[in-house]
């Protein structure tokens, strides 16, 4: 991993409070700890806790390392195995949004996304280049390998440890997959701990590859600006829009950005539960606002899941969201809720991706 601390200064009075951003790449993707009013020391003491929570997730929940829990726990399904509280957590994260989406969302998906072709770090897949957009018919009609119906509903956890470690038991023929909750709580958790020691009393902004959790707390400033990067991982694009969020979460699902070529087919990683292959790709990135990131990122993706009905579902539970069609040509959103008023068009001088809680220079959402 690569890292470098930026302390430009962009604030217009000497009394606002100065911002600094910490960047680097983990887990496939950038991940950002922004903090405003805070000293350069406590900012890296903040960072220096974030790369150690992001590390111990990893140990916990990569599908890719040997070493990982939740690799063990896969390698023995249908008997309890033991866990680490922070494992635990996560799983119990990923199982509420099951409960509160009816299965759009679940942590089961594990085998189908090997079977697709996912089955190491996303950099070392080849993109798709010629097959048009992922999830067409002719993907879909190739062979899926779909989790047993409401296989999530027979995991089984048991807390047993005094530091609330325990077991968890997998139905056999399942493969846990904890990637797309796991980013989003995990940004939630590590805003929370920063907000409670190296950051309390001030102000920050934690974002895990396009998963952004507001540091909760007082205010200290201006909302935060997020610029909505509609890009992909073969169709790199500017940034069109950007809001502004002050409290919660922010959420990017996308059908663009997570995607490779399996078998000449053209893949992304949302998939649909009830078939085992990527959702149709009627919208190509959701975002929702939330009192957090996990709820807005199990929003989110839901959302990509359901397709065409997915403004009605969105509405009909409460959620500010934004909705960008993947039809070529069209990039006119569709707005749910009440949905923070775009900031649009960018301004020409923004060096997106770069957060310094002022109107002139958003942070970015992707996923």
């Amino acid at each position: 991993m690569t890292s470098a601390t930026v302390g430009v200064d962009r604030r217009t009075s000497p009394s606002e409070p100065a911002v600094l951003t910490t960047r680097w790449r983990t887990w496939g993707c950038e991940v950002a700890l922004v903090t405003r009013g805070a000293d350069p020391r406590r900012h890296d003491r903040a960072v220096a806790r974030m790369r150690r929570e992001l590390d111990a997730v990893d140990r916990a929940i990569s599908r890719f390392r040997a070493d990982s829990e939740l690799t063990a726990v896969n390698a023995r399904p249908d008997v309890p195995h033991p866990v680490s509280a922070l494992f635990l957590d996560l799983l119990a994260d990923a199982l509420d949004a099951a409960r509160r989406t009816g299965g759009l969302v679940v942590p089961t998906l594990g085998r189908p996304l090997v079977r697709l072709g996912y089955d190491r770090d996303l950099a070392l897949l080849p993109v798709r280049v010629t097959d048009g957009a992922t999830g067409t018919p002719a993907a879909r009609a190739l062979p899926a390998e779909r989790p047993p119906a409401e296989s999530w509903r027979r995991i089984v956890l048991d807390r047993t440890g005094p530091d609330g470690s325990g077991t968890v038991r997998v139905p056999a023929g399942v493969a846990l997959d904890l990637g797309s909750i796991g980013k989003a709580a995990s940004a939630d958790r590590i805003a929370a701990l920063l907000a409670a020691d190296e950051l309390a009393g001030t102000g920050g902004l934690v974002n895990l590859g396009g998963d952004l959790a507001v540091l909760p707390g007082p205010e200290t400033g201006a909302p935060w600006e997020i610029a909505i990067d509609e890009s992909g991982r073969d169709d790199p694009r500017p940034p069109r829009t950007a809001v502004r969020i002050g409290t919660g979460g922010l959420a990017t699902s996308s059908t663009a950005v997570r995607v490779w070529s399996s078998r000449g087919v053209g893949r992304h990683h949302v998939l649909d539960p009830r078939t085992g292959l990527p959702a149709q790709p009627v919208w190509r990135c959701v975002s929702v606002h939330a009192g957090d990131c996990r709820t807005a990122n199990a929003a989110s993706t839901a959302a990509v899941v359901l397709g065409e009905t997915a403004p009605a579902w969105l509405a009909a539970h409460g959620f500010a969201a934004r909705l960008v069609p993947a039809r070529a040509g069209d990039h006119r959103p569709v707005l749910v809720g009440g949905w923070p008023a775009d900031v649009a068009p960018l301004p020409t001088e923004i060096e997106t991706g770069t957060t310094t809680g002022t109107a002139t220079d958003p942070e970015r959402t992707s996923s």
